[in-house]
């Protein structure tokens, strides 16, 4: 940090200070921390936009699409389950994943216009 980017004097809105603590101590800000840990992973990122197709993808079809082997994909759908970002369903042999639901959509789209503002 630089001199331009912070305050010259400390000094803080006391009333904002303490309610806005008070808003974080009531809801589960360590959970929406994880929810971003699992998508930062470039992989998981990757499973999370495809399936923004509204398509069921079988775990084959996600390895290749993201060119990693069956195993390592496996293991990024679970870490991805376990987080409540893909849900899948069994038919005979196969897995079929989907995203959870649509909030996880919204945020991997979001994700992407931002950078791309970003860019500009």
């Amino acid at each position: 940090m630089t001199s331009k980017d912070s305050c010259d004097i400390y000094c803080y809105d006391e009333e904002k200070v303490t309610r806005i603590k008070g808003e974080i101590r009531s809801i589960d800000v360590a959970s929406v921390a994880q929810l971003f840990k699992a998508l930062a992973d470039e992989n998981r990122s990757k499973i999370a936009f495809c399936l923004c197709e509204d398509e069921e993808l079988c775990v084959c079809d996600i390895a290749n699409i993201i060119g990693a082997t069956v195993a390592t994909t496996s293991h990024h759908l679970r870490t991805l389950y376990k987080q409540g970002i893909v849900k899948y369903r069994k038919e005979g042999k196969l897995a079929f994943y989907s995203l959870d639901d649509d909030h996880i959509k919204q945020l991997v789209l979001i994700a992407l216009a931002h950078k791309e503002e970003v860019k500009s």
